[in-house]
């Protein structure tokens, strides 16, 4: 039984001498084209490299794939996303986009079966976040500017922090969160088609960037890690 809180140790990249205090995770893998979405070979960039990722489960019949959209058929297994990430490190954060109601029991068998030990899922409906909830499965509940109040707030482990128009959040929106115990991941930018550069700057220009439970899920995660990481 897992125990619904997300483990967020500071961490240090010796490969490449930098100071992780903020985590960098992929979206649906480090793709560099947009076919490679949500496939092993972006995952396997993106492990390699020493990124979590943020990907999407869905139910097909009795297995549990990766996959955005309905899947067609030859989607990657949730075991194989996870085997892949255990033989880098079992340390690496996956953040799990849930796209199918009832998926608690076979995801969580999946997770200890590999022994992840970072990990959310996030997006569920309200009702299947509290079955992910009674699961001890660490939960994110989605704020934008659409839902400035997240639902579950007290039973959550994090926020998903979503901007589908404008960069509507502030750093003062990320403390409260962050002083309130939460993780805060924030959705880049460019995942909705706009410029990612100001607000990574807002970010370089704050402390905040440094905190071990923030975390940026993007589509350019070298250049958000050599950008907003401090180096020796």
């Amino acid at each position: 039984m897992f125990d619904g809180r997300w483990n967020r140790p500071r961490h240090r990249d010796h490969r490449r001498g930098l100071l992780n205090y903020m985590r960098i995770i992929s979206h649906r893998g480090y793709w560099l084209d947009p076919g490679e979405r949500n496939t092993r070979v972006a995952f396997e960039r993106s492990f390699s490299l020493g990124f979590g990722t943020e990907t999407d489960i869905r139910d097909m019949g009795r297995d549990i794939v990766i996959s955005h959209d309905s899947p067609s058929g030859g989607e990657l297994l949730i075991g194989g996303l996870l085997e892949l990430a255990a033989k880098y490190s079992p340390a690496l954060l996956l953040a799990l986009n849930v796209k199918s109601d009832g998926l608690q029991g076979r995801t969580a068998a999946a997770l200890r079966q590999y022994a992840l030990q970072e990990f959310f899922v996030f997006d569920m409906s309200v009702p299947d976040s509290l079955n992910w909830i009674r699961q001890g499965i660490p939960v994110f509940m989605r704020q934008s500017e659409y839902e400035p109040a997240p639902a579950l707030y007290s039973q959550a482990a994090g926020i998903w922090l979503d901007a589908f128009t404008s960069d509507w959040w502030t750093v003062e929106t990320i403390s409260r969160h962050l002083d309130a115990g939460k993780g805060v991941c924030i959705v880049s930018p460019e995942l909705h088609a706009r410029d990612h550069r100001p607000a990574w700057e807002r970010l370089l220009q704050s402390d905040i960037r440094r905190h071990p439970d923030l975390i940026l899920c993007t589509d350019l995660p070298e250049a958000a890690r050599d950008f907003l990481n401090d180096k020796d």
